[in-house]
């Protein structure tokens, strides 16, 4: 079913902010020392946001989420600069974290943490991943070692924490522990003096603000109303996120190796090597057709996931397929675009060499490829077996 022509001119009016007001950002010498910008530069460009009536389009003013489907088509426009999803309020982990909250807590759950999120005044933090020297929980959750426990009306949570995205600056965090009953979810305010920043390593990517903090909890008390859902239900509620979320990675990476895609374009035909513009070599225009094939197929694989998620499905088997599938041609168009331009694709000139090092990056967000395929692997035995028994 087409969609229809709001959402198809809120897309226009993205990709005109992000290509005219966010992109010149790109410049911006406002980061912190791993690169990434400052919530300075952040909040600022929100605020233009605002005033251009593109702030968290993926929700509609009355607070219900739009469509997966439309929410794709917006995604992608954002994703058009590294810094587009950040000025749109699109970016990670944010918009999970909202279609989280929006689907599973309560009206005054929302209105404390939600609301703050959704107007694009606060960022958040989801506390998942563990430490691998810990033995903690990495791509497989159910090695989580943090702990919760009830100690009257609150609940009281110990362990460590790695890898945790956009911390240092958070407002808003949600925190997975383990308790009898099985994994539980918490909404907290941060910053939190029960929780010590230990490390906030240097990683490939740069485009996230707060970077990746490695964590320490001691004895966090959390008000029991704070809990999302019922105690043992986290892993339930991490699939109504997860799912959504690896689709979105998709939706605003696609949109920075569009980007990408161009500017090798104009580098390939202005940039003239052998007497001819070097579009016109087949090694390099073949990349460049190569990406536009990927580019299509990348599109068409989001669509169809985001479909499937929009009959109410937790598309769990969908979700893997179109992370692995996208996220390995993202990486091909990418490199591609690096090669097609030389030195130059290798500097700080253009976008470029940050497309291809968020892209990396992205092949283990969410679940690395290998996860992914192990679990099909598992589902495609599972539908053997159940043939063989029909």
């Amino acid at each position: 079913m087409p969609l229809g022509p709001e959402v198809l001119a809120l897309a226009d009016r993205i990709e005109a902010f992000v290509r005219e007001v966010v992109v010149p950002y790109e410049a911006d010498p406002r980061r912190d020392h791993h690169g990434a910008p400052l919530d300075e530069m952040v909040f600022e460009m929100r605020d233009k946001a605002r005033a251009a009536g593109v702030l968290t389009p993926h929700i509609r003013p009355d607070g219900t989420h739009r469509t997966q489907r439309e929410t794709a088509l917006l995604l992608i426009r954002s994703g058009l600069s590294p810094l587009g999803p950040l000025a749109c309020n699109t970016n990670a982990p944010d918009e999970g974290n909202m279609y989280l909250i929006g689907h599973v807590g309560t009206p005054e759950l929302k209105e404390r943490f939600l609301r703050k999120l959704h107007e694009g005044r606060a960022r958040s933090a989801f506390l998942m991943t563990e430490p691998a020297e810990w033995g903690g929980a990495g791509a497989d959750p159910s090695m989580m070692k943090t702990t919760c426990r009830p100690d009257g009306n609150h609940w009281v949570v110990n362990g460590r924490k790695c890898f945790i995205t956009g911390y240092q600056g958070a407002e808003v965090g949600i925190v997975m522990a383990r308790a009898e009953e099985g994994a539980c979810m918490f909404l907290v305010d941060l910053p939190d003096p029960a929780i010590r920043i230990d490390e906030i390593p240097n990683t490939i990517d740069t485009s996230m603000p707060g970077s990746h903090a490695t964590l320490t909890i001691e004895n966090l008390r959390i008000p029991a109303d704070q809990m999302l859902g019922a105690a043992g239900e986290g892993f339930k509620y991490a699939q109504v996120r997860l799912s959504p979320a690896r689709l979105s990675h998709c939706m605003r990476w696609l949109g920075a190796c569009i980007r990408a895609q161009e500017i090798a374009t104009d580098y390939a035909c202005r940039r003239e090597a052998f007497g001819k513009p070097l579009i016109e070599h087949e090694g390099v225009g073949f990349k460049l057709a190569e990406n536009r094939i990927l580019i299509k197929q990348c599109e068409l694989m989001i669509d169809w996931c985001a479909s499937v998620l929009d009959t109410a499905s937790l598309g769990t088997i969908e979700s893997s397929m179109a992370k692995v599938s996208v996220s390995e041609a993202l990486m091909t168009i990418a490199d591609n675009c690096v090669q097609v331009m030389g030195g130059m694709g290798v500097t700080d000139k253009t976008i470029v060499e940050q497309v291809f090092r968020e892209i990396r990056a992205f092949r283990i967000y969410d679940g690395p490829t290998e996860v992914h395929k192990w679990s099909l692997a598992k589902k495609i035995k599972r539908d053997w077996k159940q043939a063989q028994g029909a």
